[in-house]
């Protein structure tokens, strides 16, 4: 394994261990979330390169898409729960209660 792979590794298994463990504020959630995507990305932007694949290019463009998706939306969620409940303290939200 090369040091690039295993800094992606690390990257990505850092990333959700901190989604995992520190479930305080909406915002570490996301930025958890953002980490784990980037290192995807980077890791997809190299792989067709290191494998001399041309089909798979569009693969990264793709994810990054979907990111900024995931982005937006979590976005969206934290000015919510903000305006609802006062606060992104993740133990004030109660995802039963509509």
């Amino acid at each position: 394994m090369s040091l690039m792979h295993l800094s992606f590794y690390s990257a990505f298994t850092l990333s959700s261990l901190g989604l995992a463990f520190h479930r305080t504020h909406l915002v570490s959630a996301l930025l958890c979330l953002e980490s784990m995507m980037l290192s995807m990305y980077i890791a997809l932007s190299i792989w067709p390169v290191e494998n001399q694949a041309s089909s798979f290019t569009p693969v990264p463009i793709l994810m990054l898409a979907f990111s900024a998706c995931e982005a937006g939306t979590g976005l969206a969620m934290l000015v919510a729960s903000t305006r609802t409940h006062g606060s992104d303290h993740l133990h004030n939200m109660n995802m039963l209660q509509c």
